[in-house]
């Protein structure tokens, strides 16, 4: 086969294995009459073949065999990738993407299905072991010059066609570039990789802060993971998934707001003084150098760079109560109220970087004995026609949280000598179903409100602080200003409009 009829096959190919749910987009969005519709999606389709054409012919023809591989691996790529469009009605954006590389393998293994596996062996694997397989005539460089340049101007001529469009592609640019196969992930992946790296910068340091007194001060930050308002019964939902927390005295409970939907920029709002896209020293790493006694406990990821001493995973924990289970975040409670009597300092912060909401196995985060609502689906990958399982096994989820912050809050009321707090802060929230959409990760713009609107919970020593009286949603933002008030901690940035209680 020569190279030209070589990638118009691959063109058309990926067109019709992989791009289905970005034309079915198309279709769905355009709020042109049928004449219009027809003829935006004859034009995308245009473009797409002699767009896909052109970069097969490049690759293959420069890079022969190499570029044999990349194309196969493509097909592997592509395939898996609309799987997930097609199940959880995801786009690989830079924000999915993003999830994809700070996912580990036990999150991730929960997707493992054996319907992963078939679609990937029809959808990938054939395609990827022909293309490796079919002999190929790469022909002269002056065919290879004129098919390039005919597929320049092509592409040129229905983009100027088009040009009335732009508003519209416009409008939804996220949305068709995370379903256009294979540059979603190709161009998101060196997106990604390019803002992660202007992450890595050294932070941008805050002016000094200095404690104002020694009176003895705990402070644990709890910080969940895709906890919804919706399923919490302190918010109003039907089911009692908080039996514990309300009966427990003085718990202050807002309704607040997420920074964003995904885990990385959820935890840095949390962390973080105020809204921006540049990299300031976050709250653990600020008060470390306060001289504020910082410890970190984590069964998640994602947080940005944490610079103090005292930074336990869950093997760090193990190693230090080896007769709890570490299965279930039951691990980062361990031991609490021994760690902060036993602190030479008078002010303590303990961060809890929870997992326990996050899916796709929701049922296998909390123990058995949790599992009140039944039956319950095991895997977000079963959930499409088990909602009310899916969401059984969720609410269980939720009620293991309950358990887990009552105690805590039981625990600090223990410690003697010392002024305590506690706030829960979700780092965003989670669909489960709703508009056919799972999980989270959707762009903040378009995003249903139960991927953003989350619990937020505090708790103090009676009599420490008095709360403001707050009337409104509040956001993540909160959390830094309070607990520098909590910690008596004076500092430039403080702002006390982003405070929930009054100054002593």
């Amino acid at each position: 086969m020569n190279l030209l009829t070589f990638a118009a096959v691959m063109s058309v190919v990926n067109l019709v294995l992989y791009n289905i749910p970005f034309f079915t987009f198309v279709w769905q969005s355009s709020q042109s009459e049928l004449p219009g519709k027809l003829l935006l999606t004859v034009c995308f389709v245009l473009v797409m073949i002699v767009a896909n054409f052109m970069a097969c012919y490049l690759v293959m023809f420069l890079m022969r065999y190499v570029g044999r591989v990349l194309i196969a691996l493509c097909h592997l790529l592509s395939a898996t990738c609309v799987f997930f469009i097609y199940k959880y009605n995801n786009f690989m954006d830079e924000t999915m993407i993003g999830n994809v590389f700070n996912t580990r393998y036990s999150e991730a293994s929960g997707f493992m299905t054996w319907q992963l596996a078939l679609f990937i062996v029809v959808f990938g694997v054939i395609p990827a072991v022909y293309v490796l397989t079919q002999k190929v005539n790469y022909g002269s460089w002056k065919r290879f010059g004129a098919s390039v340049g005919s597929s320049i101007l092509i592409v040129a001529i229905l983009i100027v066609v088009n040009a009335n469009q732009v508003l519209w592609i416009g409008k939804y640019d996220t949305e068709l570039g995370g379903r256009l196969m294979p540059w979603s992930y190709i161009v998101n992946t060196v997106r990604f990789y390019n803002a992660n790296h202007q992450k890595q910068k050294e932070e941008i340091k805050l002016p000094d802060a200095t404690i104002a007194d020694q009176e003895k001060t705990a402070v644990v930050l709890v910080i969940g993971e895709s906890a919804r308002k919706a399923n919490f019964s302190l918010y109003g939902y039907g089911r009692n998934t908080n039996p514990k927390l309300s009966q427990q005295e003085g718990l202050l409970v807002y309704p607040a707001v997420s920074g964003d939907t995904y885990t990385t920029a959820g935890t840095k709002c949390i962390l973080e003084y105020k809204a921006t896209g540049d990299l300031y020293e976050i709250l653990p790493n600020y008060l470390n150098r306060a001289g504020v006694d910082v410890s970190w406990r984590t069964s998640n990821w994602g947080e940005p760079p944490v610079h103090i001493s005292e930074y336990l995973t869950e093997d760090s924990l193990v190693a230090r109560y080896p007769g709890v289970n570490r299965k279930y975040d039951e691990i980062l409670f361990t031991g609490l109220r021994q760690r902060i009597e036993s602190s030479g300092k008078n002010k303590v912060l303990i961060v809890l970087h929870t997992s326990t909401n996050h899916g796709p196995c929701y049922s296998s985060k909390y123990p058995k004995e949790f599992e009140v609502f039944k039956p319950v689906c095991v895997n977000v990958e079963n959930a499409k026609d088990s909602i009310p399982e899916l969401v059984n096994a969720y609410d269980n989820s939720v009620l293991y949280v309950d358990h887990l912050l009552n105690g805590l809050i039981d625990t600090l009321r223990t410690v003697q000598g010392w002024n305590c707090a506690m706030l829960f802060v979700s780092d965003h929230g989670e669909s489960l179903g709703e508009n056919d959409l799972f999980m989270h990760g959707v762009p903040m713009k378009i995003a249903p409100a139960v991927q953003y609107e989350i619990p937020f919970l505090v708790w103090t020593t009676p009599g420490f602080r008095t709360p403001k009286k707050i009337n409104q949603t509040i956001d993540q933002h909160y959390v830094f200003h309070t607990v520098l008030n909590l910690l008596s901690v004076q500092s430039p940035v403080y702002d006390a409009e982003h405070d929930l209680f009054q100054k002593p």
